[in-house]
């Protein structure tokens, strides 16, 4: 690690972890910025591309981050060194031990997917928030669904947002991108999967469903709700009692109330 190249924030690779950070576009595609201990490690455990490390052990909390540091320089295809002042520069999150990778999420093929008799998929279509789009995809982790679909895309997966506030699940959880939402569902319905439309007008409750069997479950935008598209497929709505004075929930905590019933009955969960 000694015989790293030390560079400072007007290196390419430092301007590209800035470039990312900060959203713009012309970025290379599906690339991210990892930073810290926690993140980089996801990134090892996953084994994805990592493009870009740099390194900065006056920084380094732990023997644990120098430790991380060598395997991420072995993995990377290029690694630097930074300064202290240039990691305060490009380091979005406090006290990030040292470590700034630039990875590469894996591309999905949607022809390569095989589910089991209880599978369970969430549709996220037109979500625009990226905050919420993380909290979605960690909620889906949480309740061990197989994969994701996105349809009618306004965030994109690597948005720094997207990564911290997915704890980093934006790497693991699988997600297939549909470029229309007819090709969506006619994937789904090619897999067996039944499908629920998450809108609180003209629905029945969520609780008298059936998520037995392959089950999908689609939350729509924070703004317009689930596109025409997927409305005017005939698909069941599934609404969330509203008994206060508000008339929606925020649709991360809509998602995570309907993919844990969903689970529970996949599972067997036992009720009161």
């Amino acid at each position: 690690m000694a015989e790293l190249q030390q560079v400072g924030r007007r290196h390419p690779a430092a301007e590209l972890v800035r470039d990312i950070q900060r959203n713009r576009t012309g970025i290379p595609r599906r690339t991210f910025v990892a930073e810290g201990l926690f993140e980089n490690n996801v990134v090892l455990e996953a084994g994805v591309t990592v493009d870009t490390f740099l390194w900065c052990p006056e920084a380094a909390y732990s023997d644990e981050a120098r430790t991380r540091s060598a395997q991420l320089a072995a993995r990377a295809r290029r690694a630097y060194r930074i300064s202290p002042k240039t990691l305060a520069y490009l380091a979005e999150r406090p006290n990030p031990d040292g470590l700034i990778s630039i990875a590469r999420l894996p591309d999905t093929d949607p022809g390569a997917f095989t589910f089991k008799k209880n599978a369970l998929v969430m549709v996220i279509d037109g979500i625009e928030i990226p905050g919420n789009l993380g909290t979605l995809i960690r909620t889906a982790d949480a309740c061990a669904a197989d994969c994701l679909v996105l349809t009618n895309r306004r965030t994109r997966l690597t948005h720094p947002k997207v990564l911290r506030s997915s704890q980093g699940m934006s790497i693991r959880v699988p997600a297939v991108e549909f470029e229309a939402v007819t090709d969506a569902i006619s994937w789904l319905g090619g897999h067996g999967f039944t499908v629920y439309l998450a809108d609180a007008e003209d629905s029945e409750n969520y609780r008298d469903c059936d998520y037995t069997g392959r089950t999908a479950l689609v939350v729509g935008s924070e703004r317009y709700g689930i596109s025409p598209a997927w409305q005017a497929a005939g698909f069941t709505r599934i609404g969330i009692p509203m008994l206060g004075s508000a008339d929606s929930l925020n649709v991360a905590v809509s998602a995570a109330v309907l993919l844990y019933e969903a689970r529970a009955q996949m599972s067997g969960w036992g009720g009161a």
